[in-house]
């Protein structure tokens, strides 16, 4: 009985709970009696199969799911009735766009063109979800990456709100939640940090190269796990034409200013933190490998800063085994430079009419050359350099996606997504503290002969050797009527 009262909801729940863009509407003729087997084609240059076919139910009703973001043109046809196309029908996130039609008797020839505003309102669905445009992304004056955005969501309080001068792991929690109910996804496929449960990453996702961010604040659907916040990436697939891009931002520390004043000097604050340095480039290139057949798309991707310390200098004293205190050396002001990068491809293969792969690879290191000291996971900010380890071993993301439209109405979308990467600290080459003990200052204001750095860590490196990993699957299969949809996986 529970089965069957769960197979009942399933089956009048709406479509739109499905986590992507759709089409649907009703057919009807000039009398305005409804209108069943009339084929409705929505046609795209994102769709890589150019065209996505459905047909109407006996209540002239029909959906058409699974479309990417961008401009789609609807055309009805019917023997014995005059085709009708409506151009201009706008998609994002997992909006679903209503469009109607009047078909009149006529001959097969006759065809009327339709040029108009598709309404706004999704009626399909009761989400709410925040979609931004690649053209929006590329033009807010910020680094290309996610964290970046996440302010932009009412109701979310980042981990995280200054600058975002790098890769960081910012959990994102909504409306007060739990700091791990957010959920970072690429494609649809979670590319969280598996040891906390798949929520903050470190993953650099060049944002400025995607098709479009969509944030889904409610009604997130079943195939996430928490009521959290949901931020979606939709990467580009290339296409029929050769097209490239090619991004550069940067600053200095002449462009910044400094409210260090004498009351904070009284209260020991000597110098203040700028960022002397922080640079972002970023290139891609995609098109057809076959026309209609096989595309690409590839990025490139590399950023860094560097940031002074207030009151850390590097120890006169280290890798000195005899010496157990720390010794400022006021010539040398101990500082942060983090150089982060990445590589990713995509490539995408309408094998059939009815079958389309994808796979999509990304390798990026998050610190691949760090020189200074920057403070990991689990080193205090006040860390001497010759105690902190290099954050961010290399992270790489594959994922492997099989579509099929097997018919009109049932659909079968299968994925495979993988992160893995190193966890912690590892160890800098050379290092001369190898043998030495670890040291923790534990004075609670600093003790005048140990450089008054409160829980300052000196001495010698704390670092790991671990791996950790991601690894996902789904396997849905969509059945979808003109009224209602099922979808088990």
């Amino acid at each position: 009985m529970k089965a069957l009262v769960i197979i009942v909801c399933l089956a009048c729940a709406p479509a739109a709970a499905f986590a992507q863009a759709a089409i649907a509407g009703t057919v009807r003729d000039s009398s305005g009696a409804v209108l069943p087997g009339v084929v409705v084609e929505a046609s795209s240059p994102g769709l890589i199969e150019k065209t996505r076919i459905a047909v109407t139910d006996a209540a002239g009703r029909y959906r058409i799911d699974d479309l990417r973001p961008g401009t789609f043109s609807v055309r009805f046809a019917l023997a014995g009735w005059r085709s009708s196309q409506q151009d201009g029908v706008e998609l994002t996130g997992t909006f679903t766009a209503t469009v109607n039609a009047r078909l009149a008797v006529g001959a097969l020839s006759e065809t009327v063109t339709v040029t108009g505003a598709v309404p706004a309102v999704d009626l399909y669905g009761a989400g709410h979800e925040l979609t931004l445009s690649a053209d929006v992304v590329r033009s807010l004056p910020t680094v290309r990456s996610y964290n970046a955005l996440l302010v932009l969501v009412p109701g979310v309080v980042t981990s995280a709100n200054d600058v975002v001068t790098g890769t960081a792991s910012v959990s994102f929690p909504m409306h007060g939640g739990r700091t791990n109910e957010g959920r970072l996804t690429l494609d649809g496929l979670t590319v969280g940090s598996p040891p906390s449960g798949n929520s903050a990453t470190s993953y650099v996702v060049d944002t400025g190269q995607s098709e479009e961010v969509t944030f889904v604040t409610t009604d997130a659907g079943g195939e996430h796990e928490t009521g959290g916040l949901v931020m979606n990436i939709v990467p580009r697939m290339g296409g029929n034409t050769l097209h490239g891009a090619f991004f550069a931002s940067g600053t200095g520390g002449r462009l910044q200013s400094d409210n260090l004043t004498a009351e904070l000097r009284s209260q020991g604050v000597s110098v203040a933190t700028p960022l002397t340095k922080v640079y972002d480039f970023s290139g891609t290139l995609g098109g057809p490998i076959v026309r209609d057949r096989l595309w690409y798309f590839v990025n490139a991707h590399t950023g860094g800063s560097t940031r002074d310390s207030a009151r850390v200098y590097y120890n006169l004293n280290a890798g000195d085994p005899a010496k157990w205190l720390y010794a400022p050396d006021f010539s040398r002001r101990e500082y942060s430079d983090r150089t982060f990068d990445n590589a990713s491809a995509r490539v995408t293969w309408q094998v059939t009419p009815r079958n389309r792969v994808s796979v999509f690879w990304d390798r990026q290191s998050l610190c691949r050359a760090c020189t200074g000291a920057t403070p990991g996971l689990s080193e205090p900010a006040q860390s001497s350099p010759e105690a902190v380890g290099i954050l961010g071993r290399p992270l790489t993301v594959s994922q492997v996606k099989w579509w099929s439209p097997v018919t009109s109405r049932l659909s079968i979308d299968v994925g495979y997504g993988g992160t893995a990467f190193g966890v912690g600290n590892f160890e800098r080459s050379p290092n001369p503290t190898r043998d030495l003990i670890r040291v923790v200052e534990q004075c609670a204001s600093g003790c005048a002969a140990n450089g008054n750095i409160p829980w300052q860590a000196y001495r010698a490196q704390d670092f790991s050797v671990a791996d950790t990993g991601s690894y996902l699957w789904k396997g849905p299969i969509s059945y979808v009527t003109g009224t209602h949809g099922l979808k088990v996986g």
